[in-house]
């Protein structure tokens, strides 16, 4: 696994919007905190992107949920959604304008 992580670092998509526009996007840090979680640095991963562990979530829930179909699963992923929205947000908001 970790041998398929170093050659991930050399396939990544660079971000055209921070290319263009010379600010980070919100999606900015998720492929090298997918690579930091892929590597075993779980910290590092929310630090480079701190939405990483509720949208792996997200996702879980959901395939789980188009298999068996949850009784108020809906529910559940409109609370995850809004939860990585308001995280994805906050967390650009404090690293374009509050931290740098």
């Amino acid at each position: 696994m970790l041998i398929f992580a170093k050659g991930l670092d050399d396939y990544m998509l660079p971000c055209l919007w921070k290319q263009t526009f010379n600010v980070d996007c919100m999606g900015c840090g998720m492929q090298r905190s997918i690579s930091l979680i892929l590597k075993g640095d779980f910290i590092a991963a929310f630090y480079m992107y701190p939405a990483i562990y509720s949208l792996i979530m997200l996702f879980t829930f959901l395939i789980f949920h188009l298999k068996f179909q949850f009784k108020n699963g809906h529910r559940i992923i409109l609370g995850l959604f809004i939860l990585n929205i308001s995280i994805i947000v906050t967390s650009f908001i404090l690293k374009t304008f509050l931290i740098n």
